[in-house]
């Protein structure tokens, strides 16, 4: 027969059970807005059932069952939308990062706008075009060389942000070193605690749920991918390994940038700073020097009129010219440097034009080193805007009152240049000043248009795959209450079972048997 106390047993199981389901429910309400965390289950079960005793098998029809027991508890989690969660995060870090170098770019660039290297340039020309019309003005020619080293600073100034841009880039990639660095320990050692944890036989819930939290954040910097072993997880970032039971390999930002050369790293945030740095600021910092290289050296054609005289001994294209010409004749010459070479200043004795932009270094000219020749800048008289010089008792002296030069210099502007080039992406080969900077800018527009897009894309399938998992894995604050209702119904009702089976051994032991006393 059975205990006589089976039935105190039976309900003490039952209170223990929905105690456990209680307090549960309590630590999933509780954590209802914690980052990562993953609604947990009591899995319960009928307790093993009894049989009544007999020295061979019992006549007593069937089992005595003990009650319920809870077997575990578990965490409700689907391995399926984690793994598509991390394959979408890497391409959005990646996409976020490159949409948000390119609107920095757009700001440095700043066009359309008053105050950007266009609205200079047109000044610049501008003021070429006021010098044609009176080429002995001192103001007219003071007011070409502030123009021109306003355009210089124009470019030095964007060539400066374009590079501390690129700095931070460059710095950026150190942080996310460090960042994922810090991840992968993290991860590494509480693969070593969910081990030692699990195999004393208990389920690492909130451990896990923080090392696929710190996964999750992993995923979003470098593309991973994460086989889940008894040992814990095995973290592999293309052919590198980083995280291998508890042990985290250090990554550097010297490494990394190898590893998106490499093809190891191909998505993620890492890739999105190394493509924005490498492939669109180092592009428009090429872009910027062979706009200025070729305003100053660029090949352009030209056509000097009638009765112009060149400097004695000048070579175009392959002829020497001396004295007055008899005919217009059309050339090449090496940008606005070549063509002032060819024309007269307004000092005396004659003297030939120099260089009219230089580099500040002497090396090839570039956006960061672009300047107006300090010959210029010291002495607006060194301008050369005349192409007409006369033999006087004085020897031979220029024709002040000749603007040719200078009329040539201001249609510049409308000119197609050879653009030198640099190594860039160049987008435009063969034009004018102003086709390749509106080309750039517009290339730029494109190009942060369509990072805009693939970022926007890319947000709306992580956060589909999100409201995915939190419908599987979160709190339901309506569905915890509803829980709790009934496992306060069922931990009322074992109480008051075990309430009657007190009563019920009170009136055994205490009043039974007492015949005779």
């Amino acid at each position: 027969m059975a205990s006589t106390f089976h039935g105190i047993e039976t309900s003490k199981r039952a209170l223990s059970t929905q105690m456990a389901l209680m307090q549960t429910m309590g630590h999933n309400v509780a954590n209802a807005n914690t980052d990562g965390y993953s609604r947990q289950r009591v899995n319960i079960s009928a307790s093993r059932p009894i049989e009544a005793l007999g020295f061979t098998k019992s006549n007593a029809a069937g089992q005595l069952g003990t009650g319920v027991q809870y077997d575990s508890i578990t965490r409700v989690r689907d391995k399926f939308l984690d793994d598509q969660f991390r394959n979408e995060s890497k391409d959005f870090g990646s996409w976020s990062v490159q949409s948000d170098t390119l609107n920095k770019l757009e700001g440095i660039i700043n066009e359309p706008s008053d105050t950007g290297i266009r609205t200079v340039l047109d000044n610049f020309w501008k003021a070429w075009s006021d010098l044609s019309q009176n080429p002995e003005n001192v103001t007219g020619r003071k007011v070409v060389r502030e123009s021109a080293m306003a355009l210089a600073d124009a470019f030095n100034y964007t060539d400066k942000k374009l590079s501390d841009l690129s700095s931070d880039l460059t710095s950026n990639i150190e942080a996310k070193s460090n960042q994922i660095n810090s991840l992968t320990t993290a991860i590494a050692n509480l693969n070593d605690v969910i081990y030692r944890q699990e195999g004393l036989g208990d389920d690492a819930n909130d451990w896990r749920d923080q090392r696929d939290l710190l996964t999750d954040q992993l995923s979003q910097i470098v593309n991973i991918q994460v086989t889940d072993t008894p040992q814990g997880y095995t973290i592999n970032m293309g052919s590198t390994n980083l995280v291998t039971f508890d042990t985290a390999a250090e990554t550097t930002a010297d490494f990394l940038t190898s590893a998106v050369s490499s093809g190891d790293v191909n998505s993620g945030e890492v890739f999105g700073i190394v493509t924005a740095r490498d492939r669109y600021v180092a592009d428009y910092r090429k872009q910027l020097d062979s706009l200025a290289n070729t305003i100053a050296n660029g090949e352009v054609q030209i056509t000097i009129p009638k009765g112009s005289v060149l400097p004695q001994g000048t070579v175009l294209n392959g002829a020497t010219y001396s004295g007055a010409l008899t005919s217009d004749i059309t050339v090449t010459v090496q940008g606005l440097n070549g063509l002032q070479k060819l024309g007269y200043t307004l000092n005396s004795p004659l003297q030939t034009g120099v260089d009219f932009f230089t580099s500040k270094d002497g090396s090839p000219i570039t956006a960061s080193n672009f300047q107006l020749n300090k010959i210029i800048a010291d002495d607006p008289g060194r301008i050369a805007t005349s192409m007409r010089s006369e033999t006087t008792a004085a020897g031979e002296v220029v024709v002040k009152g000749n603007n040719v030069l200078a009329l040539i210099t201001s249609q510049l502007k409308d000119s197609s240049f050879k653009f030198v080039s640099t190594g860039a992406n160049t987008v435009v080969s063969n034009g004018t000043v102003d086709d390749f900077f509106r080309a750039v800018v517009g290339q730029l527009g494109v190009q942060a248009s369509e990072a805009s897009r693939n970022m926007n894309n890319q947000k709306s399938l992580v956060d589909h795959i999100a409201s995915q998992k939190m419908s599987v894995s979160g709190v339901s604050i309506d569905e915890e209450m509803s829980n709790m209702i009934m496992y306060q119904h069922a931990y009322s009702a074992a109480a008051r079972a075990m309430t009657t089976f007190d009563q019920v051994l009170d009136k055994v032991i205490n009043n039974m048997g007492i015949v005779g006393r």
